[in-house]
């Protein structure tokens, strides 16, 4: 079970279908659900995605994820509770300031305020420099296909698997770019497993 979030216009919906058709890629059975009523005008963007050998609905409830894959620190924060306990949240390490914050009514939460909310969950927690990272690629917006690159880390899915998933939803142009940012943010997983003496497969 997967959820991932983010603001309009990150690519959290792009990211879902791949997600999603890299399950159908390995035969599972899988079920996506996504929300952006707002999406074009910065608002929050979900998406539910689900595998298995027989899925019956598109939805996740809360404590039920697997992976929760976040474009945005403040978003992370907003869906955390949809971890299940040893899940594993994937924030890209990313401000934006929502209107709130902007217009000086109220405050972007600060670190302390964040490791609060993750207290007694039992989650694993990764901060990625996904923005950072496609920057240095030429190209900000690729850092969804980063965030994907990490994920795949802690996953048993080959990576050609990902990579030909990739290159069939995303514009030819951009494949090359695309396939750069998945295999920088996965290595930049496997070094962050490594430190943590986890397996990186």
């Amino acid at each position: 079970d997967f959820v991932l979030v983010g603001v309009g216009g990150q690519g959290t919906l792009l990211a879902a279908d791949v997600v999603a058709l890299v399950g159908m890629a390995l035969g599972c059975d899988v079920k996506k659900s996504e929300v952006h009523g707002m999406s074009q005008r910065g608002g929050s963007v979900t998406s539910h995605v689900r595998w298995g050998e027989r899925v019956y609905s598109a939805l996740i409830t809360p404590g039920q994820a697997d992976y929760a894959i976040a474009f945005e620190r403040l978003e992370a924060m907003r869906f955390g509770n949809m971890l299940r306990p040893g899940g594993t949240l994937l924030i890209n390490d990313y401000r934006i300031a929502p209107v709130l914050v902007t217009s000086g009514t109220g405050s972007y939460p600060t670190q302390a305020e964040e490791d609060q909310v993750y207290a007694g969950s039992g989650a694993r927690r990764f901060y990625l420099p996904a923005i950072d990272i496609a920057k240095g690629l030429g190209n900000a917006r690729v850092n969804n296909i980063v965030m994907l690159g990490a994920l795949s880390a802690l996953m048993d899915v080959p990576v050609e698997t990902w990579l030909q998933v990739i290159a069939g939803r995303v514009p030819e142009r951009y494949v090359e770019i695309n396939r750069r940012a998945f295999r920088e943010g996965r290595q930049e997983m496997v070094e962050r497993l490594q430190l943590v003496g986890a397996d990186a497969r």
